[in-house]
């Protein structure tokens, strides 16, 4: 009876897949071979080629003299810049005068998410970030660069830290580093899911109960949950970059 319901309810083109993703929503991804399995896929190298097209479109074949002056109405350009300039400057507040080094990998997580959460306020999408094998996926390669800069900064010393500030204390102190650092990836994953996961929710519920007018106040909230959950999750990146990359002056 519930697949019969749903089968009027959908529109006739997408049955099938809706009833296959029935407990994420619908998707015109899911339409796509394979998708009712991988539309969060689909969702998320869509978001990867819109964001390297906009580059290549906001950059194109200009020199970096020819950049210097912004453009004098808002445009793509200007809202990439923006974004950035914002980035850059909390980067080197948190992680120091260095930071540069590592804003790409900043830059490009935080995009990556900002628009993958966008994507769900847009009807006929689902947010990629509401399945946990994106969400882990990005907490793993913060994690995993994290640690291959503080390599590269501070060599096998890096690894000195885990141990204490002084050797008799490394046995006590080496379980409880390496639990934390565990950790990271989850915390990471599990705010960026449940958050998504929770606000797509809500958006979605008062759009089915009330489609007139009282969504559009949701819409906004979700513009504000879509904004700080790539930003909390670009700070936090930092935040681990920093401790990793200055152990060195520490010590």
């Amino acid at each position: 009876m519930r697949k019969a319901i749903l089968g009027l309810l959908l529109p006739a083109a997408m049955p099938a897949a809706a009833l296959a993703a029935e407990g994420h929503g619908w998707s015109w991804f899911m339409t796509l071979p394979g998708g009712e399995r991988y539309f969060y896929m689909y969702s998320a190298v869509f978001i990867a080629v819109f964001l390297v097209a906009g580059s290549f479109l906001v950059v194109g074949g200009r020199k970096t003299s020819e950049m210097v002056v912004p453009e004098p109405s808002f445009t793509l350009r200007n809202l990439f810049e923006l974004i950035l300039g914002f980035l850059a400057q909390l980067a080197e507040d948190i992680i120091g005068r260095h930071s540069k080094k590592y804003l790409p990998l900043l830059g490009t997580c935080f995009l990556f998410i900002l628009f993958m959460n966008l994507l769900g306020l847009i009807p006929g999408f689902l947010p990629p970030t509401q399945k946990m094998n994106i969400t882990v996926g990005l907490a793993l390669v913060i994690f995993l660069s994290t640690h291959y800069f503080g390599v590269r900064e501070n060599g096998i010393a890096y690894f000195k830290h885990f141990l204490g500030p002084v050797w008799w204390m490394a046995p006590i102190m080496l379980p409880i580093e390496v639990i934390s650092h565990l950790a990271r990836p989850m915390s990471l994953s599990l705010r960026l899911f449940g958050n998504i996961t929770g606000d797509h929710a809500v958006v979605a519920g008062f759009m089915a109960l009330v489609p007139i007018l009282v969504p559009s106040v949701f819409m906004g909230l979700g513009l504000f949950v879509s904004f700080m959950q790539a930003f909390i999750f670009t700070v936090l990146s930092m935040i681990y970059i920093s401790g990793a990359v200055s152990h060195s002056e520490e010590h």
